[in-house]
């Protein structure tokens, strides 16, 4: 199954891709947005396989949109599918940080074949991806792309949240200090900084939680412990 962010301000298109892609091709789970702000905002929780983005759209448009991607994920392949293909177009999205472009119009046909094309070059980024999921307990924790798998959900994390639980994770059992974890990712150690930590500590155990075998201990004025089965 491949699942498939799609950012498309035109209604009727994006249900007929939707529909196409999902009910004649097969193999996929597509996921919609109207423009860049819904894409970003749709992208935190999906954690999709491949993005198909129009450029035009209201809001926030899929070069701005694909550059604020950029920021944080290096390596979900996104593929403009976008009537404006001069080559000054194309430069632009291409620096940008997309991967490829598609004509409109198109056939569903035609974009499956570009989306399993680019996705088969990737196969090399696939298996670092699948190297990159680590157990903790009855979840995957998907280091590369920030989430936190339990029966096939996503949960996606923020990537301090995601730095921390790593940090937790490679000295599972053993106490990691406080001073430490705010050095090396706050490079302070002062009040609010330790406040903040208190805060991502909880939110990285809402998330685990149903896994009541999973703790994160606070070992009082000296670090945090983690420990499951």
């Amino acid at each position: 199954m491949i699942k498939l962010l799609l950012i498309e301000d035109d209604t009727n298109l994006s249900y007929i891709i939707k529909s196409s892609l999902e009910e004649i091709i097969g193999d996929y789970e597509v996921n919609i947005a109207a423009n860049g702000v819904e894409g970003l905002s749709l992208l935190e929780t999906i954690c999709p396989d491949i993005i198909v983005s129009d450029i035009e759209m209201p809001g926030m448009n899929g070069v701005d949109m694909v550059k604020k991607i950029r920021q944080t994920d290096a390596e979900v392949p996104i593929i403009f599918a976008t009537g404006k293909v001069s080559p000054k177009d194309v430069i632009t999205g291409y620096g940008a940080g997309a991967n490829y472009y598609v004509k409109k119009p198109f056939l569903p046909e035609e974009l499956d074949a570009h989306i399993k094309s680019l996705i088969n070059l990737r196969t090399d980024t696939k298996v670092r991806i699948k190297n990159a999921q680590r157990q903790i307990g009855k979840y995957l924790f998907d280091t590369k792309n920030n989430c936190l798998i339990y029966n096939s959900k996503r949960q996606k994390l923020t990537g301090r949240e995601s730095q921390i639980l790593e940090l937790l994770l490679d000295n599972k059992g053993e106490v990691v200090r406080r001073d430490d974890i705010l050095l090396k990712f706050w490079e302070t150690n002062d009040f609010y900084t330790s406040r903040s930590l208190d805060v991502f500590i909880n939110n990285i155990r809402s998330y685990l939680e149903n896994d009541d075998a999973i703790k994160i201990t606070n070992i009082k004025r000296v670090g945090l412990l983690m420990n499951f089965d």
